[in-house]
């Protein structure tokens, strides 16, 4: 039941854009997302590679001769 005073609009579904501006609003939503977020995962990135860099090289030294030469007495 219409009521007085009140306008109501409508578009037709086939007239409907709904992926008007996608590609674009994607693609730089995208980089400010990434721009905002990328101290949150990088640094924690940085700290993981480093300390598995140091984990497989001391890991190597220590099955390595002068390695197990150095620390045999400690096992």
């Amino acid at each position: 039941m219409p009521q007085k005073g009140i306008v109501h609009y409508a578009l037709a579904q086939n007239r409907q854009n709904p992926l008007a501006g996608t590609a674009k609003s994607a693609i730089f939503n995208t980089f400010r997302r990434t721009r905002n977020q990328i101290l949150y995962w990088a640094v924690p990135m940085l700290i993981a590679y480093e300390t598995m860099e140091w984990a497989i090289e001391r890991n190597e030294y220590l099955n390595s001769k002068p390695g197990r030469a150095e620390f045999a007495g400690q096992e």
